[in-house]
């Protein structure tokens, strides 16, 4: 089995459609596929109704989190999307994000930067906006190469000279609301130095100890050290290893599939929710 535990649709992020999504990744050759779009459950629909028959799909979403000043991310996997305490903080966060991205926007000017709001709107398509959608409008404007030269001190990494921070939830507080809602939870890219500021091992051995079930060790940003100093971390702490591409389309140049997960962690996130389940494929629309 092929399983790819983290990709984004225009629901947040990436670029392509929810039901775009699925179809790429069967083509692909997956068997599963989860959609974790940043903080936001709203994709999801689509992406059922277009599920090709073969694949998979683990409905999930990508929870903004901050602790001790530090920006992580977490995965949250087959979760009740109707439960009222979780659903109301991801509008909680997804709020702010207009009104941040705005905010965003206005210090890039300030710093000269000619970007505007409605082009950074028209990016994000409707979809959930963040730094991905500025990021694209600075390719647009040729100010960067790419937009993962955009996530610097230079532009929108945390702390850089146009970022702007957002509500983020404690992530011990996120690790019991999901679990309240009959989720499982996983650290997404907990060393991705690239990125700015990282959580140190001993918050994630704390996280740890207050429910969080894994964290992504196979991703694009862990170099193969990396990778095998996280696993064995993992195991040191009885965390679920996963892997994945945290897939956006044609936002980032990973493809889908490019990091899987074991078959035998897989299984053990499936049989550990009580929220919802996996939707197997029926042929799509």
């Amino acid at each position: 089995m092929r399983i790819d535990l983290h990709c984004h649709s225009t629901a947040s992020d990436g670029t392509d459609t929810p039901a775009e999504l699925v179809r790429n990744a069967a083509r692909a050759g997956l068997d599963v596929v989860a959609l974790t779009d940043h903080d936001t459950t709203r994709g999801h629909a689509e992406a059922i109704a277009a599920l090709p028959e073969g694949l998979t799909l683990v409905p999930g979403a990508e929870l903004s989190c901050r602790t001790d000043g530090v920006s992580m991310h977490l995965l949250a996997y087959l979760f009740d999307p109707e439960e009222p305490a979780l659903l109301a903080e991801r509008e909680l966060v997804r709020d702010d994000r207009v009104p941040r991205a705005q905010a965003m926007v206005a210090q890039l000017n300030e710093l000269g930067v000619p970007v505007s709001w409605e082009q950074v709107e028209r990016i994000a398509a409707g979809g959930s906006v963040g730094r991905p959608h500025i990021a694209s409008a600075l390719v647009e404007l040729g100010v960067v190469p790419t937009v993962s030269d955009a996530f610097t001190p230079e532009w929108l990494a945390d702390g850089g000279r146009a970022y702007v921070p957002k509500h983020e939830t404690d992530p011990f507080e996120a690790i019991r609301l999901v679990k309240n809602a009959g989720g499982v939870t996983v650290f997404a890219h907990p060393a991705a130095v690239k990125r700015g500021r990282t959580v140190p091992e001993s918050t994630i051995a704390k996280l740890a100890e207050a429910g969080l079930d894994g964290i992504e060790v196979d991703h694009m940003d862990h170099d193969p050290a990396t990778r095998t100093r996280l696993r064995e971390f993992a195991a040191e702490l009885g965390l679920l290893a996963t892997g994945s591409s945290d897939y956006h389309g044609s936002r980032k140049t990973v493809a889908l599939g490019a990091h899987t997960t074991d078959p035998e962690v897989y299984g053990e996130i499936i049989r550990r929710a009580t929220g919802a389940f996996p939707v197997p494929g029926t042929g799509g629309s």
